[in-house]
């Protein structure tokens, strides 16, 4: 227990999944120093927590209200990361839970297998209500093994050498401040930005197979469209990591996967839906891509992130 840690948690209208996700994190084998609460838009926060008393049951969460103006993927992270002063800091979304009581100490433990590991991510596992192809999505991306990942990568992994997730990652906090943090303005994909800039710097990314946390969604169609619209745009504006690399293989090969995974399973059916929501899903972050070919108007209308845009 060497090393401090804080856990950095993103909310937005919470529902009571955050009171079991803070109740989760304070159950942690390893000690939680302080949780930093980054919430935007006050009265949804206090419609949840309002007469309960949680937040006075413990003493180390901390909350810091924003607007949704205010908001951004980057700056929100790195604003909170100033209020942090722990060795190791961990990154969640609101919609992230605790598989168990060990994740904090599996993360900490692949920080500190060397000292050049930047970031290490959680595993994500499917909700039990988790639709079949999004259910496969999670082990493609999550797979049951850990792995260490390096630029010697690049050739093998591709775009997967950059991949890491702010809906659960640890941060050595020393490199964090060597690599200038996290960008200032991002739509989308802060995660997968910094931790390119890391292993461009020579460092690594750890994929920490058995820190477990549940968490998944059931996109619509659109709705994914708009998720890969703001990923085209993330990674046009950030050409000196995702340039390198490219997206559109990996993207073939999830679909080329899954269309085995159905028909070995014997749900073919769900190929028609499989290709749609891909199609959607290419049609987004090709228009994402080239966002500034675009009217303006139609850049907002196509993404998730309006306010990112005013």
């Amino acid at each position: 227990m060497q090393y401090s840690v804080d856990v950095i948690l993103l909310t937005y209208k919470p529902g009571k999944q955050v009171l079991e996700l803070l109740k989760a994190l304070e159950e942690q084998t390893y000690p939680i120093r302080k949780i930093i609460i980054m919430n935007t838009e006050e009265r949804y926060f206090e419609t949840l927590f309002y007469g309960t008393g949680f937040l006075e049951k413990y003493k180390n969460i901390e909350v810091h209200h924003l607007s949704e103006k205010e908001f951004d993927h980057g700056r929100t992270r790195a604003k909170a990361v100033q209020y942090s002063k722990a060795d190791f800091f961990v990154c969640m979304t609101h919609d992230a839970i605790p598989a168990n009581e060990l994740l904090i100490e599996k993360l900490v433990a692949a920080l500190t297998q060397s000292e050049h590991i930047a970031a290490a991510y959680a595993r994500q596992l499917p909700l039990p209500n988790c639709r079949e192809i999004e259910k496969y999505t999670r082990s493609f991306n999550y797979p049951e093994t850990s792995s260490v990942k390096s630029l010697a990568d690049v050739d093998r992994l591709g775009i997967k050498t950059f991949f890491c997730s702010n809906v659960c990652a640890a941060y050595n906090r020393e490199i964090y401040e060597n690599m200038g943090g996290f960008v200032k303005k991002a739509i989308f994909n802060e995660d997968m930005i910094y931790a390119g800039h890391a292993v461009n710097a020579g460092y690594c990314i750890a994929y920490v197979a058995d820190a477990q946390v549940c968490h998944s969604h059931n996109y619509t169609c659109m709705q994914q469209f708009r998720r890969n619209f703001d990923l085209g745009v993330s990674q046009a504006q950030h050409p000196e990591v995702f340039a390198v690399t490219s997206s559109e293989s990996e993207g073939i090969r999830l679909v080329r996967d899954t269309i085995e995974h159905l028909s070995r399973t014997k749900k073919k059916r769900l190929i028609p839906y499989l290709i749609v929501s891909s199609g959607y899903k290419f049609m987004g972050y090709q228009l994402g891509k080239h966002y500034e070919s675009l009217p303006g108007k139609m850049v907002k209308w196509c993404s998730s992130n309006k306010t990112y845009w005013d």
